[in-house]
């Protein structure tokens, strides 16, 4: 019979979890080794042996955040209607946000000035996908220079987006969950086309 694993994957989801609530209060220099094993019931050998440190620790939860929230925009629907599958593109991004607040704020909250590669996968994740769904709905208008005119707009829909979920997010917006739902998607929906013409 197999000896079982003493840091299998839950301890390593566990430890994950507490790290991205660690970073969420307080930015990643707030993250130690024996403060995340208390947290998950752990010893902070797990997390050496798991991770390797506290600073591959830190790699691991950005890559993280960033997997979960590509897999989010990735199951958003697609039907063929650039302009609807742009909208979920929006709906998704703050339903995740809404879901997961830690691994959010570990994607687009603080973050180490010393940590250079958090920001491209943020990039990518977020500011690629949408520049590509821009540009389909630009194609799909037959909108003049519609390449370069995808980046601008991505440019304006993430700040829209992120702003309104930050605000939220942040206790900031008036109503409960479903009036804050069809608020926001009443925005996008108004200002979205707008910030399209305009790029």
């Amino acid at each position: 019979m197999a000896r079982p694993r003493l840091h299998d994957d839950a301890l390593r989801a566990r430890l994950l979890e507490e790290t991205s609530r660690v970073i969420s209060r307080g930015g990643p220099d707030a993250v130690t080794v024996r403060d995340v094993a208390r947290a998950a019931g752990t010893s902070a050998s797990a997390v050496y042996s798991l991770f390797g440190g506290r600073e591959p620790l830190l790699r691991a939860v950005g890559d993280e955040a960033a997997a979960r929230f590509g897999a989010s925009l990735a199951a958003a629907p697609r039907t063929g209607d650039p302009a609807a599958d742009l909208l979920a593109l929006g709906l998704a991004y703050r339903r995740w946000a809404l879901d997961e607040p830690h691994f959010y704020r570990v994607m687009f909250g603080t973050r180490s000035t010393d940590d250079p590669a958090a920001a491209p996968a943020a990039r990518a994740t977020t500011f690629l996908v949408l520049r590509d769904a821009a540009h389909a709905v630009l194609v799909a208008a037959d909108a003049p220079g519609a390449q370069a005119r995808a980046d601008r707009a991505a440019e304006g829909l993430w700040a829209l987006v992120h702003g309104l979920v930050d605000l939220e997010l942040g206790g900031l917006l008036p109503g409960a969950e479903d009036v804050a739902a069809e608020r926001y998607a009443a925005v996008l929906r108004a200002a979205g086309p707008g910030i399209l013409r305009g790029a």
